[in-house]
């Protein structure tokens, strides 16, 4: 990711175990787009999406990403192991 002035932005992968990547891609999409929608920047979209395909690859089969997940995630208060 780049930002105005050219900088590059590095964004490092968030899963921490990955079980199953089905719908990830979905899921940074959707995220990014809601982010983006609520007046986030895209940096700000990049990392929050980031963090929830994280969530989802932790599952088996297709998954959801809950708020709280999320939250957890993103402020390092989450607890390790499969949902």
């Amino acid at each position: 990711l780049f930002d105005k002035n050219k900088k590059r932005l590095h964004i490092p992968a968030a899963a921490k175990e990955v079980f199953d990547v089905t719908g990830a891609g979905d899921t940074v999409i959707a995220v990014l787009t809601l982010v983006l929608a609520c007046g986030g920047s895209i940096a700000y979209a990049a990392r929050v999406s980031n963090n929830a395909a994280g969530c989802v690859v932790g599952k088996i089969g297709t998954a959801t990403v809950s708020l709280e997940e999320l939250s957890a995630r993103m402020t390092g208060t989450q607890s390790g192991g499969m949902a």
